[in-house]
């Protein structure tokens, strides 16, 4: 089935209403005193975020701020994919298709639409098996897949050249959706995105100060964080049912990331982005369930046979930015497809164009800008 369907969300005052009662009856775990941070997020940090989801936040005003981008269903190999399409009044724009990461969603490109619908035709994608792209109805939806449908989608939208943009685990399926493509893709700007040596001593050779700070964080990354990672790429429907069936469950699961790659200078996960933005994006999962589909896009990727495979260099431009907790080196970027737009910020995390959304929109901008002078 190829027809897009028109679509807006709707979701029923039975569910807020279940939503809230969930919260209010909370079992809280104990933790261990004096701890911080450092073992999860902590129960005072939680119940704070908890009690103002339940009680303040107002899910019905962010729905219809959602509702003010034109959304639409499609279904590509039996999965319906959900999107927003921003359609500029500038005759020159061009189209450009945006890939999220987890635990993210398209919400988090509300910030950043204004600065960017004068120049692009925009098409904010969510991963499938994220929001109302899930839950999944079948395996094998790795990366190679999810860049094939959404390149199916823009053929669909009538776009037959265009760019891509790709945040985080977003970045691998822009990179892929070049790769697989670059006859169509004009170029591929990524944020947050994590590149890995060869194995090869000669990638450590000559590395900048900035450069072996982000290296440093790589390997800190692996050691020490990566909990969240073995679990959903290993046991994703075991972790599935305390998410959704616990909303605090499903919170601290999201907020734990929030404080963890957005810029550290924001001391708390609502410090980052907004509270009612940060809820925005967890009441997406909660209200579609896809904590679990969502957790199984990491089991697809580890059990993907060709994806820690070396793959030849593209040809498409690819456009870094990088902000200030990213562990992205430009050299093993290069390998990927040559980088013709570096940029280091001096701000903002992983989720750049929430948390920055004018930085976010001008690298875009200058990158694509770049391409066509």
């Amino acid at each position: 089935m190829s027809e897009i369907r028109p679509f807006r969300i709707d979701i029923s005052d039975a569910d807020v209403a279940d939503l809230r009662e969930r919260l209010g009856r909370t079992r809280w775990s104990p933790e261990v005193p004096g701890q911080g941070w450092t073992r999860g997020v902590p129960v005072e940090s939680l119940r704070g975020l908890a009690e103002y989801w339940g009680g303040q936040f107002d899910w019905r005003a962010a729905e219809a701020r959602l509702n003010e981008l034109p959304q639409f269903l499609t279904e590509v190999d039996g999965q319906t994919l959900h999107f927003a399409h921003v359609r500029s009044d500038n005759p020159e724009a061009t189209a450009l298709v945006f890939a999220h990461d987890w635990p993210g969603s398209f919400a988090l490109y509300l910030p950043a639409v204004e600065a960017l619908r004068a120049d692009f035709h925009l098409v904010f994608m969510s991963t499938p098996g994220v929001g109302f792209s899930g839950p999944f109805t079948s395996a094998g939806w790795n990366t190679p897949k999810i860049a094939a449908a959404y390149h199916e989608v823009m053929s669909r939208l009538g776009y037959e050249r265009y760019g891509v943009q790709g945040t985080g685990g977003g970045g691998a399926i822009a990179v892929e959706m070049g790769r697989q493509a670059p006859e169509r893709v004009i170029g591929a700007h990524v944020n947050g995105h994590i590149t890995f040596p060869s194995g090869d001593p000669a990638d450590f050779e000559g590395l900048t100060e900035a450069e072996q700070g982000r290296l440093q964080r790589l390997q800190e990354f692996r050691d020490d964080k990566m909990g969240f990672n073995v679990i959903q790429s290993t046991r994703p429907q075991t972790l599935a049912y305390g998410l959704h069936d616990s909303p605090v469950g499903q919170l601290a699961w999201i907020a734990e990331k929030f404080k963890e790659w957005t810029d550290p200078a924001a001391e708390l996960p609502e410090d980052s982005i907004g509270i009612d933005l940060l809820l925005t994006n967890v009441s997406l999962y909660w209200f579609t369930g896809t904590a679990g589909s969502s957790a199984n896009l990491y089991w697809e990727a580890a059990h993907d046979p060709a994806a820690w495979t070396p793959k030849p260099r593209s040809t498409f431009p690819l456009g870094v930015a990088l902000g200030v907790t990213d562990i992205t080196i430009r050299r093993f970027a290069d390998r990927e497809a040559p980088v013709t737009h570096w940029t280091e910020l001096t701000a903002g995390g992983n989720f750049l164009s929430a948390e920055e959304p004018k930085i976010f929109a001008d690298d875009v901008r200058a990158f694509f800008s770049s391409l066509s002078a």
